[in-house]
């Protein structure tokens, strides 16, 4: 029997995750497509994945409880994106799905576009060029120097592994804040959050989205960073409490903001922080290139040629209650 799959992603999405992707997988299933130009509800997904046995769901599909519980021939809810936050793992075990993520393939993607917004944002490469594309001859703003400044990564996590390297090439002081991590391999610096603040010319929160880490940078922190300190964030909205960090901004204490994500659906940033001088901002593209996103789509279609072969797919994360997976299987037998 071969498996039945919903592609969530819009027609924007999909050509730029599974435009290379998508024939393998239909050589691996039946594959039924979204068939909005935007992304669907959870009322929309269950009509439109009805008889499916398998969702290949876009970062911004969430996997709401009414999903598994009104969609009985799922089986399986594979992320293609490595965040789950947005996913009910309780529900789906209690409805037997099983939930997959995809393979950590952005980090090298993710890292550059950290590095490439700090530079933007020492540098004010964004206001000189919306100056030039609108006809001004824009001043000569003096920016700053990244050699020789303090960078503090507040969690030591894959981006940071892959970035702090980087950095250190760079000419920077690299610090390390995570109560997690015993110690870093390459000879980092640890020191305490309270420290990381204050001895930061740079702070970039790189630490995974869990309740504890929401509003990680309010008032607190950002009254215990340097004056004129940058804040740099490619990893989850939630980590900013935006109202504080707009404070902080519209006050000068936070010397500038640069940003890939934030509130706005689709963790991008908000338009009204994103728009207030001082700030950089891009819609969500860390892991958006060609390498990464042809390997979050191959991902999906690893995963669900296992599943086929009657293999629990990699990367799954509650292995232990798919029982609609091991029953359809049994079935096959």
């Amino acid at each position: 029997m071969t498996v039945r799959v919903f592609l969530t992603h819009n027609a924007e999405d999909r050509q730029a995750y599974f435009g290379r992707a998508l024939p393998a997988l239909q050589r691996e299933a039946t594959v039924v497509l979204n068939p909005f130009d935007r992304d669907l509800s959870t009322a929309e997904l269950i009509e439109a994945a009805d008889g499916c046995h398998v969702v290949v769901a876009h970062r911004s599909t969430p996997g709401d409880a009414a999903l598994f519980a009104e969609s009985p021939e799922l089986m399986a809810f594979l992320r293609c994106a490595v965040d789950i936050s947005t996913i009910d793992i309780d529900a789906a075990s209690g409805a037997g799905v099983l939930v997959a993520r995809a393979d950590k393939s952005f980090v090298a993607s993710t890292a550059e576009l950290a590095l490439g917004l700090l530079l933007a944002l020492l540098r004010h490469v964004g206001e000189s060029v919306v100056d030039y594309i609108s006809g001004i001859e824009p001043p000569q703003r003096t920016g700053g120097q990244l050699a020789g400044k303090t960078v503090g990564l507040i969690g030591y996590g894959a981006i940071a592994k892959h970035l702090a390297p980087i950095l250190r090439a760079v000419g920077t002081r690299v610090i390390v804040a995570d109560p997690y991590v015993d110690s870093t391999p390459d000879g980092f610096e640890r020191v305490s959050m309270l420290t990381l603040l204050g001895e930061s010319h740079i702070v970039m929160p790189l630490a995974d989205s869990n309740p504890s880490t929401v509003g990680l940078i309010g008032d607190q922190q950002l009254g215990a960073m340097r004056r004129g300190a940058l804040l740099v964030n490619v990893s989850r909205g939630e980590l900013l409490d935006e109202f504080a960090v707009e404070r902080a901004l519209n006050s000068g204490h936070l010397g500038g903001l640069a940003m890939d994500v934030g509130s706005a659906p689709d963790q991008r940033p908000n338009v009204r922080l994103a728009s207030l001088p001082g700030v950089i901002a891009t819609p969500h593209l860390g892991g958006l290139t060609p390498e990464n996103a042809d390997a979050q789509a191959m991902s999906a279609v690893e995963q669900v040629a296992a599943m086929q072969r009657g293999e629990m797919p990699p990367r799954t994360v509650n292995e232990a209650e798919a029982s609609r997976f091991r029953a359809w299987w049994q079935s096959l037998r």
